[in-house]
């Protein structure tokens, strides 16, 4: 059984990356880092051709976890080449995604194992459905967020606070350590927020004598001084400042200058009322349950409780910012479910318990296929890159130029797949077929260009432009629209369909509404 949930653990994850390949502004940078990492390699005459030279971004990004995950994809690489897996760069988009997807997964799966030590078998088993179950989490496990890269070791140090024996009344003071080593790295070189989280689990080891003060000083001191010393030296390096460390700098312009909440200001319940809800589905109402029937819950929860209460202060509010609290309630909702289901079904109150929580995973599920296929069709920008270059993809001489929403929307670097530079040191011409023929396309991401400048430009072939500046375009009569590109809008009952038959109308009852979001231009 527990290899079963391992595998339905990384088969979800990895189904997720491979249903929506594509990806969006939010994952750019640690995405094109790792791109550049790949492609170029890390020597200081590599760097100038670094992707994020020119696309900066509002405040500079640690490189540590791209790095890592170039480093880790290589070997899966060589071997996809090698039994022919690979046919241009959009395919290395996918292995860099899955190994992150398999490693926030094996996160998942550790965790289990501490559930089930824990709470028990049943327990875990219910921990892995309503992960499995849920939308958020596995989609995003393989997308190159920040907060996807902090996931894992916060999991981790998760691991090392929940598993010991169940009837145990404190964690090992060695596992305890570990765990606030492991947030304290997080802390400092990913995510700074993982602080807020990190404040009240020691503030509750203290209370609880679990440790004391001169070994959190300790740790924090040891800890936190060789994490800074990592950071600065990695990413000093390649962003070519000394010293540089991005969190800080993030956290400065973020938190102490407010420029955060240019990004938007919601009100302080949001990520009670709004965000949490959207993350955990239905374990939100099964963590209740865990609550109410088991101590060791309660005192579980204390520290992502308090941890949502102090983020909440920041104006500017967003679900990736508290998706780390999503394992601990989904324990606290496993464990609510396992009380719930083990009630005696010769009762009827026993067997409304269990068609409840069999119930509430099936919600899980329907709301999971509708919000994946939402998400499916929520990338233009990467479909439309994907059309060109199939379309021209036999031509020598191409200059398109990418529009806001494109990018945005899926245009990555890895999907450049007839343009330099090539990955020769990972696949050779005979594996990879678009080495062998080493096109120089010119795919051009330069931003706010006018539509009569873009018309003017000699040198442009062709343009992936949003709808409303592709009409103006046309105008010229210098374009002629080749492909558009639908995007998700929303979900609509159709009615019509309830004339129909019932298993008919069952499978349409709702309908995706799709609306153009961009058009292939080529010149005339």
């Amino acid at each position: 059984m527990s290899t079963i949930l391992d595998v339905l653990t990384l088969a979800i994850a990895s189904a997720h990356v491979v249903l929506a390949p594509y990806s969006k502004v939010e994952e750019s940078f640690n995405l094109h880092a790792t791109h550049d990492v790949l492609m170029y390699g890390v020597r200081p005459a590599s760097l100038p051709n670094y992707d994020h030279f020119v696309f900066p971004g509002a405040v500079p990004r640690t490189f540590v976890g791209s790095v890592l995950l170039a480093w880790l994809s290589q070997p899966l690489i060589r071997l996809a080449c090698l039994y022919h897996f690979v046919h241009d760069k959009s395919d290395l988009q996918v292995i860099v995604r899955l190994v992150l997807a398999t490693a926030n997964a094996l996160g998942f799966c550790l965790l289990r194992r501490a559930v089930s030590r824990r709470f028990g078998g049943p327990a875990s088993v219910l921990f892995t459905l309503l992960t499995c179950t849920q939308f958020h989490v596995p989609f995003w496990m393989g997308r190159t967020l920040p907060n996807t890269f902090a996931l894992l070791p916060v999991n981790l140090a998760l691991y090392l606070l929940v598993n010991r024996a169940s009837n145990s009344t404190r964690p090992s003071e060695s596992g305890l350590s570990a765990a606030m080593a492991l947030l304290t790295f997080t802390a400092v070189v990913f995510r700074a927020e993982i602080s807020l989280l990190l404040a009240p689990l020691v503030l509750q080891s203290l209370v609880c004598r679990h440790t004391t003060l001169g070994s959190v000083v300790k740790i924090g001191l040891v800890c936190g001084l060789s994490s800074i010393a990592l950071t600065i030296g990695v990413d000093s390096y390649f962003w070519q400042q000394w010293p540089l460390w991005p969190e800080f700098y993030g956290l400065y312009f973020n938190v102490l200058q407010g420029k955060s909440s240019e990004w938007g200001v919601s009100p302080f319940h949001v990520y009670f009322t709004a965000h949490l809800p959207k993350l955990l589905l239905s374990a939100l109402p099964l963590s209740l349950v865990g609550t109410l029937v088991d101590g060791r819950i309660q005192a579980l929860l204390l520290p992502p409780i308090a941890f949502l209460i102090l983020i909440s202060g920041l104006g500017h509010k967003e679900w990736r910012f508290v998706v780390y609290v999503v394992p601990l309630f989904n324990i606290a909702a496993a464990r609510g479910a396992t009380w719930l289901i083990s009630r005696r079904k010769g009762t009827l109150f026993g067997r409304l318990c269990f068609l409840s929580v069999a119930g509430l995973l099936a919600g899980n599920c329907l709301a999971t296929v509708f919000l994946t296929r939402a998400s499916m069709a929520n990338y233009p920008g990467g479909h439309a890159m994907a059309q060109f270059n199939e379309i021209y993809g036999t031509r020598d001489h191409v200059h398109v130029h990418i529009s806001n929403l494109a990018a945005q929307t899926g245009a990555s670097l890895f999907l450049h797949t007839n343009a330099p530079p090539y990955p020769t040191h990972l696949c050779s011409s005979h594996n990879f077929p678009s080495v062998a023929r080493q096109r120089h396309w010119v795919y051009n991401k330069t931003e706010h260009v006018a539509p009569s400048a873009l018309g003017a430009a000699h040198d442009v072939t062709h343009a992936i432009a949003e709808v409303a500046t592709a009409a103006e375009l046309e105008k010229t009569d210098v374009w002629t629209a080749v492909s558009i590109v639908d995007g998700f809008d929303r979900w609509q009952l159709n009615r019509e369909v309830l004339k129909g038959g019932l298993l008919d109308a069952a499978m349409r009852v709702v309908e995706m509404i799709r609306s153009p979001r961009l058009i292939i231009l080529e010149k005339r």
